[in-house]
């Protein structure tokens, strides 16, 4: 059985990994409530920047002490080590993949609010 810290560690992650998700497609949520940039490009922001200084989120080290206080040690056990801890952490990640990773956030973002603008300036929005 899991230890609890163990357990916090796969919370921090999960909730890492939807931070992620709401980095890459927030913008989304433009459609549906006018305040979500006000929330959203914080997020991307942060992303944005943790990613074209190679600089590590909070999360990450969070996760980390988590897992060392539970006494884990590896991703060899369960579903969100196997499946979601390569997402967000990929092996071989260089400082400039991490910067190409960053100027991607960047693009999908202006792609996405320059959508969500055109779609409410024609009243195309359902």
């Amino acid at each position: 059985m899991p230890s609890a810290g163990g357990l916090l560690a796969d919370l921090v992650l999960v909730v890492h990994l939807a931070f992620i998700a709401f980095a890459v497609l927030g913008a989304l949520a433009a459609l549906a409530w006018r305040w979500a940039p006000l929330l959203h490009l914080p997020a991307v922001a942060w992303g944005v920047v943790v990613e074209l200084t190679g600089g590590t989120c909070p999360l990450t080290p969070l996760e980390n002490s988590l897992r060392r206080a539970g006494g884990d040690t590896a991703y060899d056990s369960g579903f969100i080590e196997h499946y979601l801890a390569p997402v967000i952490y990929p092996p071989g990640l260089s400082s400039r993949g991490q910067a190409l990773l960053g100027l991607a956030l960047a693009l999908v973002n202006v792609i996405l609010y320059a959508w969500v603008i055109r779609r409410r300036r024609t009243g195309s929005q359902r």
